[in-house]
C-alpha cells in the first residue's frame, strides 16, 4: 500500500485498512499534538485514492473495516468522500465500518444534511479530539473552538447517526487546581453530548511540540501518575450517561479500565479507589510501557 509519511490510527482500528486520503491534518494546531507536524496539509487527489482502493482490493480481496486517514478525512469535500465510501464499499462485499479522525472545525463546515448522506453511504464512527469540556483550557491548548463549538459538532454527528468515540486527555490542565475544573467540564460536555464511546488518553510531552517546550522550561507542571487518576475519578463520578462505553486502555493511561457506565460504575471506581488508598505503583503500567 501506498502511504505519505508516518501514518495513526485509533487503537480500536487495527485490524482496519488504512486508506490515506489526506496528508497531515487540517488543523494541526493543538499544543500537545505531534503527530502531524511533519506534513502540510493536502488532499489526496480523487484518482490517487480510488487506485490506492484498488490495490487494496487486489492485495486484501475483501475488508471488513477501513479507516481514512490522515488527521482530519472528514474535512474533504462531501462531494469527494461519498465517492471515496462509494468505491469502498463495491470494492469489499463484506465492508461493514469505515471510520475517521473528525475535527470540530471540519465537522462544523458540513451542514447537517451532508453528514447524514455520508452516514448513509457508510461512514459509521467518528473519532472526535474532545479534549475538555473547559472552555478556557480548549482554547489555550489551540483546539481552534470553544466548548460550545466543540459540542455541537459532537450533537451533530450523534444526531446523524455516526457511532462517535469523544477522545479525551487526562492530565491536560496540569497539576493544580484547574484539574478539577477540567475532570467537571469534561463529564459535563459528555453528558450533553451523549456519544456512544468515551475514550481517555493520559497528556504525554512529545518533543517539538508547544507542551513539551512548557513542560521542559516549568511553565506547565505534569501530573503524577496518582493525580491523574483522580483526574479520571472524578470524571467518572460526574458522568450521568447511561449506557457508555469507556475505554481507557491507551498505553498512555496509567491505569487501563473498561466498562460500560453506568452498569460499571461502582467498580471502576472502586479499582481507582483501591490504588489511590494503598499508593500502590505495583499495579500502574511501568513507564517503559507508556507512550502514544
Amino acid at each position: 500500500m501506498r502511504y505519505e509519511g508516518n501514518i495513526f490510527r485509533p487503537f480500536s482500528e487495527a485490524d482496519s485498512y488504512l486508506l490515506q486520503c489526506t496528508v497531515g491534518c487540517s488543523h494541526n494546531a493543538c499544543t500537545f499534538c505531534g503527530m502531524y507536524k511533519d506534513k502540510r496539509y493536502r488532499v489526496r487527489p480523487l484518482d490517487e485514492i480510488l487506485e490506492d482502493i484498488r490495490l487494496a482490493r487486489a492485495h486484501f480481496g475483501d475488508a471488513e473495516k477501513v479507516f481514512l486517514c490522515d488527521g482530519d478525512a472528514v474535512a474533504i469535500e462531501t462531494e469527494t468522500l461519498l465517492a471515496i465510501l462509494e468505491a469502498l464499499y463495491a470494492s469489499f462485499p463484506s465492508l461493514r465500518h469505515v471510520g475517521s479522525y473528525v475535527g470540530p472545525q471540519s465537522t462544523l463546515s458540513k451542514t447537517k444534511d451532508e453528514l447524514l448522506a455520508l452516514r448513509a453511504a457508510g461512514l459509521t464512527k467518528a473519532y472526535l479530539g474532545v479534549e475538555t469540556g473547559d472552555d478556557e483550557l480548549l482554547r489555550s491548548v489551540g483546539k481552534g473552538v470553544g466548548a460550545d463549538e466543540m459540542l455541537h459538532a459532537g450533537r451533530n454527528l450523534v444526531e446523524a447517526n455516526i457511532n462517535l468515540s469523544a477522545m479525551v486527555l487526562l492530565g491536560l490542565a496540569g497539576r493544580g487546581e484547574g484539574s478539577a475544573r477540567h475532570a467537571l467540564e469534561t463529564a459535563r460536555i459528555i453528558n450533553a453530548m451523549q456519544p456512544q464511546y468515551l475514550a481517555a488518553l493520559t497528556v504525554t510531552p512529545v518533543p517539538g511540540t508547544t507542551l513539551y517546550r512548557r513542560v521542559q522550561d516549568g511553565r506547565f507542571v505534569l501530573p503524577d501518575p496518582f493525580e491523574t487518576l483522580e483526574e479520571m475519578k472524578r470524571i467518572f463520578e460526574a458522568i450521568t450517561l447511561d449506557h457508555l462505553k469507556f475505554v481507557g486502555t491507551h498505553v498512555s493511561n496509567y491505569l487501563p479500565i473498561v466498562g460500560t457506565l453506568q452498569k460499571d460504575k461502582p467498580k471502576m471506581i472502586a479499582l481507582v479507589d483501591r490504588v489511590l488508598r494503598d499508593r500502590d505503583i505495583g499495579a500502574l503500567r511501568p513507564p517503559s510501557l507508556r507512550g502514544l
